[in-house]
């Protein structure tokens, strides 16, 4: 391992709250992390997630792991380090560890937080080499207080924090010499991803009761077609009984729910986000797009080993 991505004390680290402040209720200045579920205009992430974990067995691990292991080829997971940006269920830091990586796993909301510590508790209690954290990607305090790491982890995560690009130039840094930057961001479809937006925000506006209203219709928009195609070849809802997010290991239902709630909602174009990464030293080294869809485009960025001076 790189001397620049040696850890430093695990002490030294403080969790903070959103660089946007605390929410109603909570004591000013603290440190506490927050609880989604009681913001308004916020999709609770963590209750979420917290639904899924029911779901996380040794077959989606297994999933989850290969999903790792083909997306960052040739990384040496029992020396590398690996951070979880924004780890929501916590279920890719788990397989982080499993695959032998020492794993630091943060996320601003609460419920994500007990998420991951959860999947901890199950699969390794009481382990040292994985360590959980309240902190907001948007917090400088918080991110310069980390070490360095092998393989920065940011899937789906930076998209919904309400400044993407502060967000992902936050993280750059974080990248040891050698070391790898996982990231994936909504495409943006113009139009189509302002209407979704609206969709996005006017769910999390509705009480808890009367958000079928939206999660309905938009249900049918995002299935309806594939659904129909599988009644037609006589293999009714097999897409949706095999469906593991793109080799990911998820959850239709709880995807489904995550992409409707899913705000903030911040979108980029695949170049968009190349040059930011570039002109911050990062080279690329893999891209999976959604093909001008409204998924994520995937990118995998390098940083660039320094050559030594004769």
């Amino acid at each position: 391992m790189p001397a620049e991505c040696k850890p430093r004390a695990f002490s030294a680290w403080k969790a903070y709250i959103l660089a946007r402040g605390p929410p109603a209720g909570a004591a000013p200045g603290g440190s506490q992390g927050i609880d989604t579920s009681k913001t308004i205009g916020h999709f609770a992430f963590g209750a979420n997630w917290a639904r899924f974990l029911a779901l996380v067995d040794e077959g989606r691990l297994r999933t989850a792991q290969g999903s790792l292991s083909s997306t960052l080829e040739g990384v040496d997971w029992p020396a590398a380090s690996f951070l979880d940006v924004g780890c929501g269920s916590g279920l890719f830091s788990l397989a982080a560890r499993r695959l032998g990586a020492r794993v630091v796993s943060f996320d601003f909301d609460l419920r994500s937080v007990s998420c991951t510590e959860d999947l901890k508790r199950r699969w390794f209690p009481g382990d040292g080499e994985w360590t959980i954290r309240e902190g907001s990607v948007l917090d400088a305090g918080f991110l310069s207080a980390l070490e360095r790491f092998d393989v920065v982890y940011a899937w789906g995560s930076l998209h919904h924090t309400g400044d993407l690009w502060r967000a992902l130039g936050n993280v750059i840094p974080l990248v040891c010499e050698g070391g790898r930057l996982l990231v994936s961001i909504y495409n943006d479809q113009g139009g189509a991803s302002r209407r979704w937006r609206w969709v996005k925000r006017a769910y999390n506006r509705l009480p808890p009761p009367l958000r079928f209203l939206i999660l309905i219709p938009a249900l049918v928009r995002l299935w309806g077609p594939t659904m129909v195609r599988d009644f037609l070849r006589l293999q009714p809802f097999s897409t949706w009984r095999s469906y593991d997010g793109g080799s990911r290991g998820m959850s239709p239902w709880r995807n489904v729910v995550d992409w409707i709630g899913g705000y903030p909602f911040e979108v980029a174009h695949p170049e968009q986000v190349f040059d930011f990464c570039r002109e911050r030293g990062l080279a690329l080294a893999r891209l999976k797009t959604c093909g001008g869809g409204h998924g994520c485009n995937e990118f995998v960025f390098v940083r660039p080993a320094q050559r030594s001076n004769p």
